[in-house]
């Protein structure tokens, strides 16, 4: 589907509240799952491929170690608990950090670079689901699910070589989930992720593979602004999203210092994908991290 450039707030509204994707005569709802890119030359990569060398065979290892040194935070029974808590606090992985909410998307695609276009990205995760092996697919129909809890997930992969062997006699395949509600932050940003069935296969491959799936709106600087604003006047904000002292000092920073951009105010909209020093800002669940300020993908 072709990307769109809106020219005010309004038409973007306008455009959320009737995209040409996610209603379906089953559902009541939308079935749209959000992510913001505060520069639309960024590209949805996992933070585990941003990794150098052979990052494949290092995905084991790291959640691995993760499990074994963060024992106490026992987040859950599941390897998808545990990839949800790594993701939460910036662990490499192949996930990527979705929303619910346009709102909290635009947040994290207005909260910093103010003279660089952000953009809105929306998925069908009915229709992505459409696409998945029989078995998955049955399983949410028989719960009549639009998102899998960590615990579907693991009735048919144990952990991540298990959801490698289910790709592995079909087309790579994108599937969508909600986290454990592991703390507020979590909540507030209604956090979805998605997993894809292999590691080095990323959502921009999907997205190219299956444009009727998914829509996305540029927004030019100036209308960013004015987005900005109207999500501060609505408290969508990082003081609501990350609601801890670290989420209070990035809206103050930024709050105070409307006029900056980049590294002035590089933190101030955390990260969709918390995915380390280097790497690209778009917002999301996880802490806070620097950006590089080059939108690099690997």
């Amino acid at each position: 589907m072709s990307t769109e450039t809106v020219h005010s707030w309004r038409e973007l509204d306008d455009a959320i509240a009737s995209p040409a994707i996610g209603r379906h005569e089953h559902r009541v709802h939308s079935t749209l799952v959000f992510r913001g890119l505060a520069r639309s030359s960024y590209s949805n990569v996992s933070s585990l491929s941003r990794l150098s060398g052979e990052y494949r065979n290092l995905e084991r290892h790291l959640i691995r170690n993760f499990r074994k040194y963060a024992h106490r935070e026992a987040p859950g029974p599941t390897t998808w608990d545990w990839l949800s808590l790594a993701q939460h606090h910036g662990l490499p992985t192949r996930l990527l950090d979705w929303t619910f909410s346009p709102l909290v998307a635009l947040h994290f695609a207005t909260a910093s670079w103010a003279d660089d276009e952000a953009l809105l990205l929306a998925v069908d995760a009915e229709g992505a689901h459409a696409l998945l092996p029989d078995a998955l697919r049955e399983t949410l129909d028989r719960e009549g699910a639009l998102v899998f809890t960590t615990q579907m997930l693991a009735e048919h992969a144990k952990d991540l070589d298990e959801l490698n062997e289910l790709g592995e006699d079909s087309d790579p395949f994108v599937m969508f989930f909600e986290p454990p509600s592991l703390d507020e932050r979590i909540v507030n940003q209604a956090a979805v992720l998605s997993a894809t069935s292999d590691p080095t296969f990323q959502m921009e491959e999907w997205l190219d593979a299956h444009p009727d799936l998914w829509c996305a709106w540029r927004i030019p600087p100036e209308v960013k602004v004015e987005v900005r604003e109207r999500l501060d006047q609505a408290n969508m904000n990082e003081r609501v999203l990350m609601p801890d002292l670290d989420g209070l000092a990035a809206w103050l920073r930024r709050y105070y210092s409307p006029g900056a951009t980049g590294d002035q105010v590089q933190s101030g909209g955390a990260s969709m994908d918390g995915a380390g020093e280097a790497a690209q800002q778009e917002g999301s669940m996880s802490a806070s991290a620097p950006d590089d300020g080059t939108g690099r993908t690997a």
